[in-house]
C-alpha cells in the first residue's frame, strides 16, 4: 500500500492533520489501533483556540450541536479560601468559553467530517509496529491489521501515537524530561438533577482534586504524589473515598457508583519534549514531541494546534513529494516556543500549587500571592484565561481546501 502522507495515531493531532491534509487533496492514511474511540478519562476540555479552528473549517455549528457543557469561571477552593483562577468571558474571542465533550465524540465528529474527502482514509484497529527504512530515510510504517501485517509505504509519516510513541522509540530520538510532582486517579461519580457546584479545583493540606460538571455525572481527578499509587491503593478504596467526600461534599451521594480500583484510572504524568521532531521523512508532533501535564487542560488544545501549523507549512510542499528534513522541522521551530512557554508555566503551577499540597503536614494552607491577586483583581482573570483558553502563539487555518470532495 502506498501514500503520500500516513500519520500513526487517531488522536486529536493525528485525526485533525488527517482532516486538514485531506481536505487539501493531499493522500493521506491515518492509523489507529483501536476499533473505536472509545477511551475513558482522554483529555475531554475544547478550548477557545480549538472552536476557533473548527469555525475556520466551517465545522463548528454542527460540532457545537453535539452533547456538551459549556465552563467561563474556573474558581477552586485552596484551604479554606475561595478563588478565581480564570474567566473566560473576559476573552475577545468569538467563543469565550470551555466546551466539555467526551473525546471520542471529537474524533468521531473529524471522522465523518472527513468522509467527503476522498483523498483521506481512516484505518481502524490498523496498529504501527515499525518504521520502513530506505536507507537513512523513514519510508512509511509496518502495521498490523486484522488480516495479517501490511507495509505502507509513505513519503511522509507522521507520528501522533502520544506520550509512549512507538514510532518515536524506533526512530531513537531523545526525550529531555521536565518532571511532575504528581499522577492522578481520574473516576466518575454521579450527579443528582439538583447537585450544583462551580467550584473546579479543590487544594487542601496533602490533598488535590479537580471537578468538571458533565450535566449526569461528575468527572473527577484527584491527585496523588509521584510513584504514590501503590501507597494509596495500600491504604484501601473506601479511605480514599472518605478523603474525596470530606473535600467535596457535593460527590457524597455520587460516590456510591465508585465500587472497585477498577473504576479508577491512574494518569502517570509527564512533562517532557523531543530535542528533535524529525528524521528524514517523518515528523512527530502532539504528545509524540511534547508530554504536557493535566494543569490547565491544554493538552487537547495543543496537539490541535500542532496539526493546523503542520498543514499549513507542509501540505502545499507535500503536493510534491516529501519536504526536505529541514522543511519538516519548521514545525518544530513554529511551535516549541508555545510548548516551552506552556510547560514553564505548568511547571511553575507545580511548584507553587501541587507541591504546596501534597506536602500535607497540620499547618494552614493559604492561597498562593498571586492566585489572591487574581482573584482580587478581575481584569488579571482575563489575562489568565486567555493563557489557558487561547494560548501561546495560536495558530489558524491557512491550508488550501481542495475541490476533491465527494
Amino acid at each position: 500500500m502506498k501514500t503520500r502522507c500516513c500519520i500513526v495515531g487517531g488522536g486529536p493531532a493525528g485525526m485533525m492533520l488527517g482532516y486538514l491534509l485531506g481536505r487539501a487533496g493531499i493522500d493521506v492514511v491515518v492509523l489507529e489501533k483501536h476499533a473505536d474511540f472509545f477511551r475513558d478519562f482522554r483529555g475531554d476540555t475544547v478550548h477557545p483556540s480549538t472552536l476557533q479552528v473548527m469555525d475556520e473549517l466551517g465545522l463548528i455549528d454542527g460540532f457545537l450541536r453535539l452533547p456538551h457543557q459549556r465552563l467561563q469561571k474556573m474558581e477552586g477552593k485552596f484551604g479554606g479560601e475561595t478563588v478565581r483562577i480564570a474567566d473566560l468571558s473576559r476573552l475577545n474571542v468569538k467563543y469565550p468559553f470551555i466546551a466539555f465533550m467526551p473525546q471520542w465524540d471529537f474524533l468521531n465528529f473529524l471522522r465523518e467530517a472527513g468522509k467527503r474527502f476522498t483523498s483521506l482514509k481512516v484505518m481502524m484497529s490498523t496498529e504501527a509496529v515499525d518504521l520502513l527504512r530506505d536507507g537513512e530515510r523513514v519510508a512509511g510504517v509496518r502495521a498490523r491489521t486484522a488480516d495479517g501485517v501490511i507495509d505502507i509505504e509513505a513519503e511522509l509519516t507522521v507520528a501522533c501515537d502520544g506520550r509512549h510513541s512507538l514510532l518515536r522509540e524506533r526512530a531513537g530520538l531523545s526525550v529531555e524530561e521536565i518532571g511532575a510532582p504528581m499522577d492522578v486517579l481520574w473516576f466518575r461519580a454521579g450527579k443528582r438533577a439538583d447537585d450544583n457546584e462551580s467550584l473546579f479545583a479543590r487544594v487542601d493540606p496533602g490533598k488535590m482534586m479537580v471537578t468538571f460538571d458533565r450535566g449526569d455525572y461528575w468527572q473527577c481527578a484527584f491527585v496523588i504524589p509521584k510513584g504514590e499509587y501503590d501507597a494509596v491503593k495500600a491504604r484501601g478504596l473506601p479511605a480514599l473515598l472518605d478523603d474525596v467526600a470530606r473535600m467535596a461534599p457535593v460527590l457524597k451521594s455520587g460516590l456510591s457508583e465508585v465500587k472497585s480500583w477498577d473504576d479508577m484510572k491512574l494518569l502517570t504524568v509527564a512533562i517532557n519534549r523531543l530535542k528533535r521532531w524529525t528524521l528524514p521523512g517523518l515528523l512527530c508532533i502532539g504528545d509524540a514531541a511534547h508530554a504536557m501535564s493535566p494543569m490547565g487542560g491544554v493538552g487537547v488544545n495543543l496537539a490541535v494546534q500542532d496539526a493546523v501549523a503542520t498543514a499549513n507549512l507542509l501540505a502545499a510542499k507535500l503536493e510534491r513529494g516529501c519536504p526536505s528534513e529541514d522543511e519538516l522541522d519548521a514545525v518544530r521551530r513554529r511551535r516549541e516556543f508555545p510548548v516551552k512557554m506552556t510547560q514553564r508555566m505548568q511547571v511553575i503551577a507545580q511548584d507553587n500549587i501541587v507541591r504546596a499540597a501534597l506536602r500535607g503536614g497540620d499547618q494552614a494552607l493559604n492561597a498562593p500571592l498571586v492566585m489572591r491577586l487574581v482573584t482580587a483583581i478581575p481584569w488579571l482573570q482575563g489575562i489568565t484565561a486567555r493563557f489557558v483558553g487561547v494560548g501561546v502563539r495560536p495558530e489558524h487555518v491557512q491550508s488550501p481546501l481542495a475541490v476533491r470532495v465527494e
